[in-house]
């Protein structure tokens, strides 16, 4: 990086910290630090919302998604429009209406504290987790960038967002997000631009998606019932549908973006802004990633993107083998370039038979260079197994790092930060919240002024930002950090989204029944996760992750009805 990139970098981030630290130090109660005064606006609402969700991982790991995978993974939000008018129509009027702090005191109220603290503490568990993996990500850039450790890396990024958000609270994160979501839209619109710009001559943005049409990357739409797959469309508008439900509905690091609009109206209106918005970008996002593969059919692209992993099997005794499978995967790149010209060619003289015939050649091709990368992959895991051979998340760096003049480098950079910083802040804000209004609060024996819950609300911010620092220190990549997160939030979403349907819908349920289901549910969630899904050594998945949100929510709310009917017949054989 040039001193140029490092100005812009340093830059964006250090006024965004100062920016929220000074615009917002003034908190005065709880209402104004947990809930921004109520004062927020629609697009502040929606903004907000969407640069919670729009973490780090976002950027650095669906475009390596799209590469590898292709656009499949928006299927995944398939069901958050229709979530969001469910939010809009349900949760939102309550939440307004019982004048809640966060999420959980409604389930206070509907049925008794130990449901509450029970929602709450797994609220705390998986997004804590999630907060340690969005302050990991952006350090995996750096560390690549600087050849600094990641450890320290977890620590100045964590120092950072705890600084604004520690003192500002709600109206900080709300105030930075906006800042943070320009500079990511500019920065992804700038390195859509410059992929575009560096395809050859004759091939403009129409022969790049057929091009990608012909790699299998823009297969959209998947109608199958395998179970197993990750993305499908009826898993996108169902398991979806559900997660998205439990995360803006449930979450308190979304709940508490939109409990600070001004009114019902305000804060609907921010989440439909999300609802409307949101797909679009995602495809947007993802569509990057395509004409990054695009580039690298035209450019050198290394055998593996993860840097750590080269130079360990570079530096190891295999490191002959490896030279020779680079040389192949040179071979490869030559006959592939050929091949896609050959493709543009065909195109522009519209002929099927030799338009099919030129596919199938890049088909073949893309076969054996899949092979060649999956062996490569095992000779890494070969030199040492705790290495990371999926190497998903290190293509948009590194086409960042290798190809965008400087000066813009430091800019997608900082979009990068910025999200980062976007979603930790949202997440630690709300951990702290939850902490002190659903169990610290919850335990006092005496009533204490607004200013003692004040103080206890950031310092317990503080210590979710270092518990988070400690758990990013020893996060390791699973497959990819997107799907990470998501399978993180799967595992623990359903279970709370029963808890909350049953509390607004099934009104006969009481609390015994519902906390037993949840402890049940949550119990073999996590069995279901780990002999059904997580296949390390084999590498297979007997059943899609995002099912387990739809599995989750289905199963607390049986058990809940069977638990309360057997509780109520044996009241009625007592009589």
């Amino acid at each position: 990086m040039e001193l140029i990139d490092w100005i812009v970098l340093v830059g964006t981030l250090l006024f965004i910290v100062v920016y929220g630290y000074w615009k917002t130090k003034g908190s005065q109660d709880v209402n104004d630090y947990i809930l921004g005064g109520k004062e927020a606006k629609w697009w502040t609402v929606g903004l907000s919302v969407m640069a919670t969700q729009a973490s780090a991982i976002t950027f650095l790991s669906t475009p390596g998604q799209a590469f590898h995978d292709g656009m499949g993974f928006v299927q995944f939000y398939f069901g958050l429009p229709l979530a969001m008018i469910i939010i809009c129509m349900v949760f939102i009027p309550i939440y307004h209406k019982l004048k809640v702090y966060t999420a959980y005191e409604f389930l206070e109220s509907r049925f008794d504290l130990k449901t509450r603290s029970l929602g709450a503490i797994l609220f705390l568990i998986q997004r804590g987790l999630a907060a340690g993996i969005t302050i990991y990500a952006p350090s995996i850039i750096l560390s690549a960038v600087l050849g600094w450790k990641i450890e320290t890396l977890n620590i100045i990024i964590g120092i950072l967002v705890i600084i604004y958000t520690v003192s500002g609270g709600t109206k900080a994160v709300s105030v930075t997000q906006k800042q943070q979501m320009f500079v990511i839209m500019v920065g992804m619109f700038t390195a859509f631009y410059l992929v575009m710009s560096y395809l050859p001559d004759d091939i403009n943005f129409g022969k790049a998606l057929k091009i990608a049409g012909a790699n299998d990357k823009l297969n959209i739409l998947d109608f199958s019932l395998d179970f197993t797959s990750r993305y499908t469309f009826w898993s996108g508008i169902t398991g979806g549908l559900f997660l998205a439900l439990a995360y803006f509905g449930t979450d308190q690091s979304q709940v508490q973006r939109y409990l600070s609009g001004k009114s019902v109206r305000e804060s609907q209106l921010g989440l439909i802004f999300n609802g409307l918005l949101k797909v679009p970008m995602q495809f947007f996002i993802l569509l990057v990633g395509v004409m990054v593969f695009v580039f690298y059919q035209y450019n050198h692209s290394p055998l593996n993107f993860n840097p750590a992993a080269v130079q360990a099997v570079q530096n190891s005794e295999y490191a002959q083998k490896y030279q020779l499978m680079e040389k192949e995967h040179l071979v490869l790149e030559k006959e592939k370039k050929i091949a896609q010209e050959r493709f543009s060619a065909m195109l522009d003289m519209k002929d099927y038979s030799l338009i099919m015939s030129a596919k199938n050649k890049i088909h073949d091709i893309n076969v054996e260079e899949r092979q060649n990368r999956e062996q490569a992959r095992a000779l890494i895991q070969q030199v040492d197994k705790d290495l990371e051979t999926n190497d998903k998340d290190y293509v948009f760096i590194h086409f960042i790092l290798n190809n965008i003049p400087t000066g813009l480098v430091g800019l997608l950079l900082a979009v990068i930060f910025s999200a980062a910083m976007s979603s930790t802040s949202s997440e630690l804000n709300a951990l702290g919240t939850i902490t002190t209004m659903d169990l610290f609060k919850r335990q006092q024996n005496k009533q204490h002024s607004e200013r003692y819950y004040l103080n206890a609300t950031r310092w317990f911010t503080l210590a979710w930002g270092i518990i988070a620092i400690c758990f990013a220190n020893f996060a390791t990549l699973l497959d990819n950090l997107i799907q990470l997160v998501n399978i993180i939030g799967s595992i623990f979403y359903g279970n709370v989204l029963g808890i909350f349907l049953i509390a607004f819908f099934i009104k006969f349920i009481r609390g015994n029944a519902v906390f037993i289901a949840a402890i049940i549910t949550q119990i073999l969630v996590i069995l279901l996760y780990y002999f059904a899904i997580y296949q390390y050594d084999t590498g297979e998945e007997k059943l899609g992750y995002m099912w387990l949100n739809f599995i989750g929510c289905a199963l607390v709310i049986i058990l809940a009805l069977l638990f309360e009917i057997i509780n109520r017949s044996t009241h009625v054989i007592k009589k």
